[in-house]
C-alpha cells in the first residue's frame, strides 16, 4: 500500500483558489468569511481544534478567531487575513501562533491585521464596496462582527463612509469550487481512504467473540494514528448484530456475541481531507446462510453502483439500479412480495432501505456540493464521493425470522475520471470468501474481555 503521499498542500493552490474566488466577484465587491472558534469541553479545557473547511479551503491555517477579506477592486483581487497577533506569555502555555508580521509572506496575502483591531480595520476596508458577499449563520461571533462594521457604515455616512447596498451568500459559489477536486487533494483524499482501510483491516483481524464494540473501535483508532491521521472524519459506528439496524449507531458498547454481524463504518481524517468506509463482517469469521444470502444482495447492488458511476450518470441513475437488486434480492428470499417496478413505486424498500446511496466526499465527510433537485446532477471528472447501498432487517419488521436483526452497510470512495472512475477503498475486503480467509488467518491478538 502506498503511503508516500504528501500530507499537505502547498500554499500557492490556496493562494490561487482566492483568485478564482475572487474574480467570480462583482467588481468593486468584497467577500467576508470566519474561522471556527475553540469549543470549550469542560470548565478548562477545549476540544482538539479542527478549522471550519470552508476557511481552511481559502487559506490552509489552522488558528481560530481570524477573519478573511477577499476584495474584488477594479479586477484586482486583494487578500486580507484578521487573526490572532503573537504573544510569547500565552503561547508559552498553548502553542505557536503564526503572528501578523508573519502572515502576508508565510500565507501569501496581501495584508494582515490583528483579530483585536477588527473593529476599527474592517469598516475602512469595506466602506465604498457595492456588494459584501457573506455566510449568515455560519458562524455567529462572526455575524455579530460584521453586523457591528455595517452598522458603524450607516451610522458614519456623513463622514464619508458608504454601506454595501447588496449582501449576497457566498456558499454556492465556494461550493461549486470544492465540488471539483485538484490533484493535490484527490492524493490527501486517497492517502485518507489508505489509512481508513487499514483502520478496517485492522479491526476484522482483531474481532472476536466476548470482545466490546469500543474495543473494535479502539483498533480503528489506534491505525489511523499510527499513520498520521490523528482524528476520525466522523464518529465510529462499531454496530453489532441488532445495532447495524441504527444507521447512526456510536454507542459502541456493546459486547461482540458469536453467530453475530459486525458493521463498521468509520474513516480517517487525513490533512483535513475525510475517508469513509464501511464493511460488515461476521464476528467469528463465517457467514451463516442467512447472512451471507443478505450480504450477497448488498455486495452486488455496490458492484452494480460502481460500473454506474461515470461520467454522464447521476445517483439517481445507480440508486434505481441498486433498488431493482436489493429488492429482486428480498423478493427471491421471500422476505417480499409482489412485482419489483411496483414494490419501487410503492416504496416498499424504505423499512430496508432508508437513506441515499451515496454523498460528496471531500474536506467534510459530507461534503458540499449541488446534488441536483432529484440527485440528478451528472458525474464529471474529479467528483469524489461515497457509495453505500445497505439493509437492515430489524427486529422489530414483519418478516422470517431467520433474517431478523441483519444488518448490511458496505461503502467505498470513488473519484470519477475522465475514462470512468478509480475506487480509492480497494483494499479493503469485501468479497465475503476474502473476508473470510483475511479473519481465519489471523491469530487472536487480545485475550477475550472478561472481569
Amino acid at each position: 500500500m502506498d503511503l508516500s503521499y504528501k500530507s499537505a498542500i502547498d500554499v500557492t493552490e490556496f493562494h490561487q483558489r482566492r483568485e478564482t474566488l475572487g474574480a467570480q466577484l462583482q467588481n468593486n465587491s468584497a467577500l467576508l468569511l470566519f474561522s471556527n472558534q475553540e469549543q470549550r469541553r469542560n470548565s478548562s479545557n477545549t476540544y482538539p481544534f479542527r478549522q471550519d473547511s470552508y476557511f481552511w479551503y481559502l487559506t490552509g491555517f489552522n488558528e481560530p478567531d481570524s477573519a478573511l477579506l477577499i476584495q474584488n477592486k477594479a479586477s484586482s483581487i486583494i487578500s486580507t487575513l484578521f487573526l490572532r497577533p503573537s504573544d510569547p506569555l500565552l503561547e508559552t502555555w498553548n502553542g505557536r501562533r503564526l503572528g501578523v508580521e508573519n502572515a502576508p509572506a508565510k500565507l501569501q496575502l496581501d495584508a494582515a491585521f490583528s483579530i483585536d483591531d477588527i473593529a476599527t480595520e474592517l469598516p475602512k476596508l469595506l466602506s465604498g464596496a457595492t456588494a459584501l458577499y457573506h455566510a449568515p449563520d455560519l458562524q455567529p461571533w462572526g455575524d455579530q462582527i460584521e453586523q457591528t462594521a455595517l452598522c458603524y457604515l450607516r451610522e458614519h455616512t456623513r463622514q464619508g463612509f458608504n454601506v454595501p447596498n447588496t449582501l449576497i451568500d457566498w456558499r454556492p459559489l465556494l461550493d461549486e469550487m470544492r465540488l471539483f477536486k485538484s490533484p493535490a487533494e484527490i492524493a490527501l483524499i486517497q492517502q485518507a481512504g489508505q489509512i481508513s482501510a487499514l483502520g478496517h483491516i485492522r479491526a476484522m483481524k482483531t474481532a472476536r467473540a466476548n470482545r466490546f464494540e469500543y474495543e473494535l473501535e479502539s483498533e480503528l483508532l489506534h491505525e489511523f494514528n499510527r499513520f498520521g491521521a490523528r482524528f476520525p472524519s466522523y464518529n465510529s459506528i462499531v454496530a453489532s448484530g441488532e445495532n447495524a439496524c441504527i444507521l447512526h449507531y456510536t454507542e459502541n458498547e456493546s459486547l461482540l456475541r458469536d453467530g453475530d454481524l459486525v458493521m463498521i463504518d468509520a474513516g480517517a481524517e487525513f490533512a483535513m481531507y475525510a475517508g469513509d468506509i464501511s464493511r460488515t463482517f461476521p464476528v467469528n469469521g463465517r457467514f451463516t446462510p442467512e447472512q451471507r444470502a443478505i450480504y450477497d444482495i448488498v455486495l452486488r447492488a455496490e458492484k452494480r453502483a460502481i460500473e454506474l458511476y461515470v461520467p454522464g450518470n447521476s445517483i439517481k441513475q445507480a440508486n434505481l439500479e441498486v433498488l431493482r437488486i436489493m429488492l429482486s434480492g428480498l423478493v427471491e428470499l421471500g422476505i417480499l412480495q409482489g412485482d419489483v417496478e411496483q414494490l419501487i413505486k410503492e416504496k416498499a424498500y424504505l423499512p430496508f432501505y432508508m437513506h441515499g446511496l451515496g454523498h460528496w466526499l471531500g474536506l467534510d465527510v459530507h461534503d458540499v456540493g449541488d446534488y441536483g433537485c432529484e440527485r440528478d446532477r451528472t458525474f464529471e471528472p474529479n467528483m469524489v464521493l461515497t457509495v453505500e447501498p445497505g439493509l437492515y432487517l430489524s427486529e422489530k419488521l414483519d418478516i422470517p425470522e431467520r433474517y431478523k436483526g441483519i444488518g448490511v452497510r458496505i461503502e467505498d470512495n470513488i473519484l470519477i475520471t475522465e475514462t470512468g472512475n478509480k475506487i480509492l477503498t480497494a483494499a479493503v475486503p469485501k468479497e465475503p470468501e476474502d473476508i473470510e480467509r483475511l479473519m481465519q488467518s489471523s491469530e487472536p491478538s487480545h485475550a477475550p474481555t472478561t472481569l
